[in-house]
């Protein structure tokens, strides 16, 4: 009984270590990953072909990926997601500090493609993933994989193993032609989920009338005073991170810009094309090249036996 008691009292030690540790020290990881799967529970790209990342980082951004133009069944290939910036830029954080910008990436793949699994992967392969971390969009859709955020000052270039399927094993996967879905992001968001500005964005006036006080506030950010023209005061709270363009005497409209800009990130996307080729495919091409290379030779000689002939008819 004793032993039993010191079992549970050690289980309920580890779980307040645990949920503790989460709440003083919360992890930022689950961050794109978690808002983009509670906007669009189940696919990631929207009807337009958007992709939802971007309803939240407005800027847009240059993005590239490669993969390879074929593939034959049942290989391990490299797809490469680069995320390119200036790594001399710092990003504004939630409390108005600035630090290094995080990169994350979204990948998606034809049906039936997925991350290769860790006994498939070449070792120089593994070298080029070290430090890197996969996850599904969904528990159905392996297709479908999302990584970062990660430091952007080491991951640039995003690199995913991929497994290709192999239809003889998959009656669902078929050969040929399908698209690819890439989409990028460095830096944080302008706009959480629920619809709320995070502070690394500009922010505009709530109402209209003349700034009458600007007064720092402890915890950092602004507080503007606004006299309307009815003659009431209204304070608006800029939070930290942008840095004031307005001045006390201005008279702002509402939707006035009062701050800088502050974000350096933004996200963009891009679409390829992969093909997944039949093996067969290859072989009866390369013996039709060889067909074609002996009957060019075959004419050749056969050509060089006329000439002989009809040089030989000549001297006689």
């Amino acid at each position: 009984m004793t032993q039993l008691r010191k079992g549970i009292l050690v289980s309920l030690a580890a779980m307040a270590v645990f949920v503790a540790s989460d709440v003083l020290f919360p992890q930022t990881a689950a961050a794109y990953p978690f808002w983009a799967q509670q906007t669009a529970p189940e696919t990631p790209r929207e009807a337009t072909g958007r992709i939802v990342c971007a309803n939240c980082h407005l800027a847009e951004k240059p993005t590239q990926v490669e993969v390879p133009q074929s593939v034959l069944p049942d290989t391990v290939f490299k797809a490469v997601v680069k995320v390119p910036y200036d790594t001399s830029m710092q990003q504004v954080l939630g409390d108005g500090s600035k630090a290094g910008l995080n990169v994350g990436a979204v990948l998606m793949l034809p049906e039936g493609f997925k991350i290769a699994p860790e006994d498939r992967i070449p070792e120089e392969l593994k070298e080029e993933t070290e430090g890197i971390f996969y996850q599904t969009y969904t528990p159905e859709q392996e297709n479908v994989i999302l990584v970062g955020p990660l430091p952007g000052d080491n991951y640039q270039e995003l690199v995913f193993p991929v497994l290709s399927p192999d239809p003889s094993q998959d009656s669902s996967v078929h050969f040929g032609k399908y698209s690819v879905h890439a989409g990028g992001n460095r830096g944080r968001g302008q706009i959480y989920p629920t619809g709320s500005n995070s502070n690394n964005i500009a922010y505009k006036a709530q109402n209209a009338g003349t700034i009458a006080a600007i007064e720092p506030m402890d915890e950092g950010g602004y507080a503007v005073t606004l006299t309307t023209d009815d003659g009431s005061e209204v304070v608006e709270s800029i939070p930290p991170g942008p840095d004031m363009l307005a001045s006390v005497g201005d008279v702002v409209a509402a939707g006035d810009v009062l701050t800088t800009d502050p974000n350096v990130g933004g996200f963009g996307q891009k679409d390829t094309e992969i093909v997944l080729q039949n093996p067969a495919r290859i072989q009866g091409l390369l013996a039709f090249f060889a067909i074609v290379t002996v009957s060019q030779i075959m004419l050749v000689l056969k050509k060089k036996q006329v000439e002989k002939v009809q040089a030989a008819e000549m001297d006689f």
